[in-house]
C-alpha cells in the first residue's frame, strides 16, 4: 500500500531537509563538473583540430576512450584504482564526492570536445583569415571572433548535456555519495518504503531539469541575433495565425 504519509512528509514536512540538502548536493556536483569540463573540452577540440599529430592523437584516444566506455565503468575504476595507487602515496586518495568530480568531468570533456569542435567548425574559416589581416594573434582571434560566434551552435547542445549531468549524478549512489538516489535508496530501505521516496527524488529532479530548461532557454534568445525581428513578426500575426496557421499564404497560392 502507496505510505502517503512518508511521501508527504519528505515532500515538504522533513525538519532535517534531507531531500533539500541532496538536491543541492546534485547542483552543485553537476555544476563544478560541468564547468571543468567545458574547460578542459575546450583544450581538446583545439587540440583535436592542430595540425600536429602529437596533438592530435592524444586528443583523440582521450576522446575515443572516454565515449566508448560507460561512465559508470569509469567511476568504480577511479574509485579502486586510487587507494591501490595511494599505497606509498596517501596524498593521491580521495573523499567519494572527488571520485565522483573527478571522473564526470573527465567524461564530460569528451563530449564537451567534439560539441565544441563542431561549433568552431560551423564558423566560416574567413574569419579568422579576417583576424589575422588585422593584425590578431591565433589565440585572441579565437576569443573575440570565432568563440562568440561559435557559442551558437555550442549552447544548445551545452545546455541538453548539462540536463544530462543533473540525472547521471544518481551513479554517484553506487560509491556512496549522499544525492537524491541514495538518499532515496538508503532512507527508504528499513522502511520498504523505497518507492515513495524515489517518487520523491523523481520530483526534485524534474524541478532541477524544469529549471534548468527555462534558463537554457533564456541563453538562447539572449544569443539568438534575430531575436528581435522574430517578436516583431510574431507581434504582427493574430493568435489564430500563431496556433492554427489560419491566414497564412499558401506556398504556390500566387501562381
Amino acid at each position: 500500500m502507496f505510505r502517503w504519509d512518508l511521501f508527504a512528509h519528505y515532500l515538504y514536512g522533513d525538519p532535517n531537509l534531507i531531500f533539500l540538502r541532496a538536491a543541492w548536493t546534485t547542483l552543485w556536483i553537476s555544476v563544478v563538473a560541468q564547468i571543468i569540463g567545458v574547460v578542459l573540452g575546450l583544450f581538446l577540440a583545439l587540440m583535436r583540430m592542430s595540425r600536429f599529430k602529437w596533438l592530435t592523437l592524444p586528443a583523440g584516444a582521450y576522446i575515443w576512450f572516454f565515449r566508448g566506455s560507460p561512465l559508470l565503468v569509469q567511476v568504480l575504476l577511479l574509485w579502486d584504482a586510487l587507494p591501490k595507487l595511494a599505497a606509498n602515496n596517501p596524498y593521491l586518495l580521495l573523499p567519494d564526492f572527488g571520485c565522483v568530480l573527478v571522473a564526470f568531468s573527465l567524461n564530460e570533456g569528451a563530449y564537451m570536445a567534439e560539441i565544441i569542435r563542431a561549433g568552431i567548425g560551423s564558423v566560416d574559416p574567413g574569419q579568422m583569415e579576417a583576424g589575422k589581416a588585422l593584425g590578431m594573434r591565433f589565440s585572441l582571434a579565437m576569443r573575440r571572433i570565432i568563440l562568440p560566434q561559435a557559442a551558437r551552435v555550442i549552447i544548445p547542445p551545452l545546455g541538453n548535456e548539462f540536463n544530462n549531468m543533473l540525472k547521471t549524478t544518481s551513479i554517484a549512489s553506487v560509491i556512496g555519495v549522499f544525492e537524491l538516489t541514495n538518499v532515496a535508496t538508503t532512507y527508504g530501505s528499513p522502511t520498504f518504503s523505497t518507492f515513495e521516496l524515489l517518487l520523491v527524488a523523481t520530483l526534485y529532479y524534474l524541478l532541477l531539469t524544469t529549471l534548468w530548461s527555462y534558463v537554457q532557454g533564456l541563453i538562447e534568445k539572449r544569443l539568438d541575433p534575430n531575436r528581435n525581428q522574430k517578436v516583431e513578426l510574431i507581434d504582427s500575426k493574430s493568435l489564430a495565425t500563431r496556433v492554427f496557421g489560419l491566414g497564412t499564404p499558401r506556398v504556390g497560392a500566387g501562381r
